[in-house]
């Protein structure tokens, strides 16, 4: 018969789903040794003969009466212990002495989810093979014919030769002989509700999206953990990337990659039956296809917003994971907002391909968003005429402070359209230019060289 266990066995490595603890807390297992004035129970040390790898220890300790399945104060037990420090022999010992393969801790975390988080290939074969199952992803059906239709085999994702990109938890894969962006959200992370939420919502709004100008949603893995989002994979990169090493873009330029995030996000606002913010608008979200397009992605902080109304944040900007350089100021503000916040951000956008880096970038991103709410905005450093035909005005528009004075980015896209024909008009004239200086430069040969021809025969003729 068991007993309640009152200790915490906090040696080695901990549960992969336990939430992180302060340097110092639950260090050793608490009254352990006889300095502590207490006995040390003998659940506890089983854990830590598991954790050392001692198998003539944990023989000694269950031959004296004490359970295989000893749980401490969080639930653990040895062979979590022995799972974590990738221990294959006393695995093997404590499952042959009726270890349970597929106990919980209080956070949910089994033997073989702490193998896994660990990257202990041994152990993960050696408790699979003796029935452990992996855990459960959170949008698990139980009827098969409930199976999304997106939902793509794990193990069609090759990622033998996978290298991360961008943000942390974006790399590339390979999925039926073709390269695709995987964003992937781990069983350590299936405990956070609030990530869990925005995996559901980013998944359900992608499976919406058919955009030239939007990245293409290709398919999810949501039946087994890790759960992923699979995307096309763009190979260029992202803006951010492509304007680090070049600085400031020619105008030509600038509004060509201007009218691609352009189009992209009218198609997201005027979204049907709902439209839908971005809202972490940055150039880091924002790639290149191979014919140099520029497409809109990551829509891990996106909303779908019913029409005419607003949207607020569940909680303060400062508490999530985005940048504050290209935020709206009543996003800043904790106040409603609508669909307006991606236009102010586009703005900023547009004028750093112009100037040549990001919004205020002498300035600490933290220090940032008390500029923008104070009205504040990045000043125009850059010649006047690479603002021409109306640019500068446009960019001022966009980053109005108030919400409702800004351009509809289908408004955006017409202004941006004049500009653009206005820069072609110029190139036009200057290539015309170009070709009659050449052409009349030819004729001026010409007639020179007729002019040489004629002095010539008219000397012969007097001679003769």
């Amino acid at each position: 018969m068991e007993s309640t266990p009152q200790q915490r066995f906090g040696l080695g490595r901990q549960s992969s789903l336990a939430p992180e603890r302060k340097n110092g807390d639950d260090d050793v297992a608490e009254g352990e040794g006889e300095e502590g004035g207490g006995i040390v129970n003998p659940g506890v040390r089983l854990m830590y003969t598991a954790n050392e790898g001692d198998v003539e220890g944990i023989n000694e300790v269950l031959d004296s009466g004490t359970s295989v399945n000893f749980r401490d104060i969080d639930g653990r037990t040895a062979l979590h212990v022995a799972a974590c420090q990738g221990q294959g022999d006393v695995i093997e010992l404590l499952l042959r002495r009726g270890a349970e393969v597929d106990v919980k801790d209080r956070w949910g975390s089994t033997p073989l989810a702490d193998a896994i988080y660990y990257k202990n290939s041994d152990v993960i074969k050696l408790l699979e093979a003796r029935g452990a199952k992996p855990p459960v992803a959170p949008m698990h059906v139980q009827n098969a014919r409930e199976v999304p239709e997106y939902e793509i085999n794990p193990r069609e994702l090759d990622f033998s030769n996978s290298i991360d990109i961008t943000k942390g938890t974006f790399c590339i894969a390979s999925w039926r002989g073709t390269q695709v962006a995987v964003k992937r959200l781990g069983e350590e992370l299936f405990t956070d509700e609030d990530k869990v939420k925005a995996f559901r919502d980013e998944l359900a709004l992608l499976q919406k999206l058919r955009h030239p100008n939007v990245v293409q949603f290709l398919g999810a893995v949501t039946q087994s953990s890790p759960m992923m989002i699979v995307t096309e994979y763009l190979p260029k990169g992202d803006l951010c990337a492509f304007l680090r090493p070049r600085g400031a873009l020619k105008p030509k330029i600038a509004v060509k990659f201007a009218l691609d995030i352009a189009r992209g996000m009218n198609y997201l606002h005027e979204h049907k039956p709902e439209a839908i913010i971005h809202r972490d608008l940055e150039p880091s979200n924002i790639l290149r296809d191979d014919s140099g397009h520029l497409k809109v992605a990551d829509f891990g902080l996106s909303k779908l917003m019913m029409v005419a109304k607003t949207i607020k944040e569940d909680k303060p900007v400062g508490c999530q994971e985005t940048s504050w350089r290209y935020l709206a100021p009543e996003v800043l503000r904790n106040k409603e907002y609508d669909t307006k916040v991606d236009v102010f951000s586009f703005a900023l956008i547009l004028q750093e391909m112009i100037e040549g880096c990001p919004p205020f970038s002498a300035k600490p991103e933290i220090e940032v968003p008390k500029l923008y709410v104070a009205k504040e905005r990045p000043p125009f450093r850059a010649p006047p005429k690479l603002y021409a035909h109306g640019l500068r005005e446009l960019i001022e528009d966009c980053w109005n402070d108030k919400p409702f004075e800004r351009p509809t980015f289908r408004q955006i896209i017409s202004r941006l359209d004049e500009i653009n024909s206005h820069l072609v008009r110029g190139k036009w004239w200057k290539v015309k230019a170009f070709h009659c200086f050449h052409k009349f430069e030819a004729i001026l040969k010409f007639d020179h060289s007729k002019s040489e021809s004629r002095s010539s025969h008219s000397t012969l003729s007097t001679v003769k």
